[in-house]
């Protein structure tokens, strides 16, 4: 540790994957980091995106812990930009700020129905599991709405998760497995892990590919009952480089469906950029960054994760957190 850097303080949005990790990079250089977290628990995505199947909560608890015993302090239900601005933090004491907030706004379809009962985002679906322990209730007070024929639209690793948590729901609560992963392409173009998907099939999980939602159908009630889709084929490549589906005229079928899992990517949280004008963000919302060194256009703030990249893997988030946080180091030793 460095007791020149020693008598620095660092505030760090967010603690999900940037988050952490940049916290633990600076801790163990003598930096005093402080963490604030908007939710009340710690761990960001780790926590509330993915399942526990895939990510023990006690490993991410150790790991946790292990960053408050290097004197990372962690403060819950702490917004920034609300409780506090970027200009309040500095004038408090800190010396840098490093932005990990993620992508929490999920997309979503643009088709009739998408407001039924029953059609959650991924993001909601997750979150009610992982964060708020959903498949215990009433033990615990959020509850989750478990279907017989379960559609999870997307072909992402956040779609991947999804599906295999609605089915294993549908295991506990004993109704007869049917959940289906329902994409617009085919496998070969599935940007999910092919781990990922090789796990999806062998817990019984269904790809009904080449397909695209055009609307939900619901019943008297409200709730989603069945969803009508459109045949696709495969035209030339976007500008992802995959090619690109094309709906095949009058094509139109229906599926049984009574929980829709909309799973198509998350779009970045502007909750502290919209009371930050002078952060500089692109079209999509995401800040603006220097690659070099993650600094944004506020001097002494940096960023990573998926605020910055749109959504991606924890591992590139991390990737992100260390370079800032020798950004920081460097910008600390200057001041």
């Amino acid at each position: 540790k460095s007791e020149r850097l020693s008598k620095f303080k660092v505030a760090v949005a967010g603690s999900g994957p940037a988050g952490l990790c940049c916290a633990g990079e600076l801790a163990r250089n003598g930096v005093k980091v402080s963490v604030f977290e908007g939710l009340h628990k710690t761990g960001g995505v780790l926590r509330y995106g993915i399942p526990s199947f895939r990510l023990p909560r006690d490993v991410l608890d150790f790991e946790i812990d292990s960053l408050k015993k290097l004197g990372v302090e962690i403060g819950l239900n702490f917004i920034v930009g609300k409780a506090k601005t970027i200009d309040e933090l500095f004038s408090g004491g800190f010396s840098a700020v490093f932005l990990g907030l993620g992508a929490g706004i999920p997309s979503f379809l643009g088709i009739p129905g998408e407001n039924l009962c029953n059609v959650y985002s991924a993001n909601e679906f997750l979150t009610r599991v992982n964060l708020m322990s959903a498949h215990m209730f009433p033990a615990y007070h959020t509850p989750i709405n478990i279907g017989k024929h379960i559609v999870v639209i997307g072909g992402g690793n956040t779609a991947m998760d999804a599906a295999r948590t609605a089915i294993r729901l549908q295991h506990m609560n004993a109704i007869k497995p049917d959940t289906t992963i329902s994409y617009r392409r085919t496998e070969v173009e599935m940007p999910a892990r092919r781990l990922e998907i090789g796990h999806a099939k062998e817990e019984g999980i269904k790809f009904d590919i080449l397909v695209k939602p055009e609307e939900f159908i619901g019943d008297e009630k409200g709730f989603v009952t069945k969803m009508r889709s459109s045949r696709c084929k495969l035209g030339e490549p976007d500008n992802t480089g995959r090619r690109k589906p094309i709906v095949i005229p009058d094509s139109f079928f229906e599926v049984d469906c009574d929980l829709a899992v909309i799973a198509i990517g998350l779009g970045a949280n502007q909750m502290l950029t919209r009371v930050t004008p002078q952060l500089e963000t692109d079209k999509y919302g995401d800040v603006i960054v220097n690659p070099e060194n993650m600094g944004t256009s506020i001097k002494g703030v940096f960023a990573g994760g998926d605020i910055v990249g749109g959504e991606g893997t924890v591992i590139e988030a991390m990737g992100m957190a260390k370079k800032a946080s020798s950004a920081i180091i460097e910008h600390l030793l200057r001041l």
